[in-house]
């Protein structure tokens, strides 16, 4: 009988019995800490839109979207004073694919009202380090500007599109025709900047992000303005996404519109604006910090595995 027969599960028994233990690590981690564990719903209808990730969308075009992540869910419970909160939430993206992506994933996302940026990305450090048994106190930290700079990028926050485009070429990266700034960034930071990162190795926080890669954080006005937001790789993998959570229902309003004015440019159809989600912001949402952590990356990192279906008992190409 052949492994590869494609009824049988990608992970191995072992695989799943730490998914598992790492199940009960987490919520263990958190209980102790007195934040509570949420069931946000998989099924919405209204999603926000993004530039760069595509919902699933239900057959039906009134039936709505399997969620890309229950941000949106976890602070109206804030707003409505639910105090820290977390998920282990399932979550879909259409098209994303490959050694590192499967449609379906997990998500583990969570808030700490009151707290600082620099309070979670501590806390993600340790959980993190925890998990993947090494020293807390091991995580260097970056600029997202001197990662760049020192990665052989140039300046993300100065560097003209002329001049990202020319380092592409001195690497003799392949680039379409027609590229925007934020594309550039984007495609620098998984070329250069990234494999840069898997040499240091270890924990790595990247902080301080062009405004325009703000997503729902706060913006420092600096100068120079940066935004509120971190990233946690561990060697070279991006793990965390986190954010000084952006309060101000206004913004957050003019955001998701400049989002769908981009999803229009791309040729993309815009999606509705979650109108509860905004109501939420208005009604007073607490300053917090919240983060979202990939467990299935996690996994990756704990089992030294090379694809994400060795974390996964059925990806999506053996439903």
């Amino acid at each position: 009988m052949s492994d590869s027969a494609p009824w049988r599960p990608t992970a191995s028994i072992h695989a799943l019995r730490v998914r598992a233990a790492v199940l009960t690590q987490i919520r263990a981690f958190f209980a102790e800490r007195a934040v509570l564990e949420v069931e946000t719903p998989a099924l919405l209808q209204h999603i926000a839109p993004e530039s760069h990730i595509e919902p699933v969308a239900c057959a039906a075009p009134s039936s709505g979207w399997l969620r890309s992540s229950p941000e949106a869910c976890h602070k109206r419970l804030l707003a409505a004073g639910y105090g820290p909160l977390y998920e282990i939430a399932r979550v879909f993206r259409a098209g994303e694919s490959g050694a590192r992506h499967n449609p379906e994933f997990t998500l583990l996302e969570w808030y700490r009202p009151g707290w600082s940026l620099d309070q979670l990305m501590q806390e993600s450090v340790t959980l993190t380090a925890q998990i993947l048994q090494c020293p807390a106190d091991s995580a260097s930290r970056f600029t997202y500007q001197r990662a760049f700079l020192k990665s052989g990028c140039p300046d993300p926050l100065n560097a003209s599109t002329e001049e990202m485009r020319a380092v592409c070429a001195a690497r003799r990266l392949p680039l379409p025709d027609e590229t925007d700034r934020e594309w550039l960034l984007d495609y620098l930071q998984t070329e250069i900047m990234e494999p840069w990162l898997a040499q240091q190795g270890g924990l790595i926080l990247i902080t301080h992000f062009p405004p325009q890669r703000a997503a729902m954080a706060k913006i420092d006005p600096g100068p120079p303005a940066t935004a509120l937001r971190f990233e946690l790789y561990v060697d070279g993998v991006e793990l965390a996404n986190g954010y000084q959570e952006l309060t101000d229902a206004a913004e957050q309003r003019a955001r998701l519109e400049a989002a769908n004015q981009t999803r229009i440019t791309q040729k993309l159809a815009p999606l509705p604006i979650d109108e509860n989600f905004l109501a939420a912001l208005e009604a007073g949402m607490p300053e917090c910090a919240g983060v979202a952590l990939g467990l299935d990356r996690l996994l990756m990192r704990k089992l030294h595995a090379e694809r994400i279906d060795q974390t996964l008992a059925f990806p999506y190409d053996r439903t």
